[in-house]
């Protein structure tokens, strides 16, 4: 009988922990490719024109795939509204230069990596009904932590308190996505740009 020493399994646990973070990362660009592939045609063509055979076709993942995922059309629809939520957490950032720069890292970072920035400037601008209740679900939970970091500061003595927390928000997705249209790949630079304009205003 072949004898498993401890060297074997260690290799062997590092093997499947490897093949089990390639799925994961594979599972991740497919779900990113068949969401934005469903936006692309509510966006274009309203909710009638989402089939598996058209979210198929657009976003180049074969329909057995989509089909292990969603049961049809309307699942997809229901499930891709869940799956877009959420929002960055800055509770443990400080009321600071140096918090406003991450926290609008982790903005940036959000909604790029949710359904990227591009197709969250096509949610906002459309009228279709599953957009904009997907719109709500992507940006009103980050709005009130939003809130909540500028209401820390502001109980702190940090920030201004006669901040209008509300047009700030809009002001730095607008910023984003502006940034992100016309320098692509460039807009890296962002969040430290952003910082420099907004800090006169947060302490004023």
């Amino acid at each position: 009988m072949a004898t498993i020493t401890a060297a074997d399994a260690t290799a062997g646990a590092t093997q499947a922990s490897g093949h089990a973070g390639r799925s994961a990362r594979t599972r991740s660009a497919t779900d990113r490719k068949i969401m934005q592939a469903t936006i692309d045609i509510l966006a274009s063509q309203g909710v009638g024109a989402v089939t598996i055979e058209e979210v198929a076709r657009r976003s180049g993942v074969a329909k057995t795939t989509i089909y292990r995922r969603y049961s049809n059309a309307d699942d997809l629809l229901h499930r891709m509204q869940i799956e877009t939520a959420g929002a960055p957490d800055f509770s443990d950032l400080a009321p600071t230069r140096d918090g406003l720069l991450r926290a609008l890292e982790r903005i940036a970072a959000n909604f790029d990596g949710t359904i990227g920035l591009k197709a969250v400037g096509v949610v906002l601008s459309s009228e279709d009904g599953h957009l904009q209740r997907m719109a709500g679900q992507i940006l009103d939970p980050a709005r009130r932590r939003f809130d909540d970091f500028v209401r820390r500061g502001q109980q702190a003595g940090a920030f201004a308190a006669d901040v209008d927390t509300s047009f700030l928000f809009a002001t730095i997705l607008g910023s984003m996505m502006a940034c992100t249209a016309l320098h692509g790949d460039d807009a890296g630079a962002w969040p430290s740009r952003m910082t420099a304009v907004l800090w006169p205003t947060l302490t004023a």
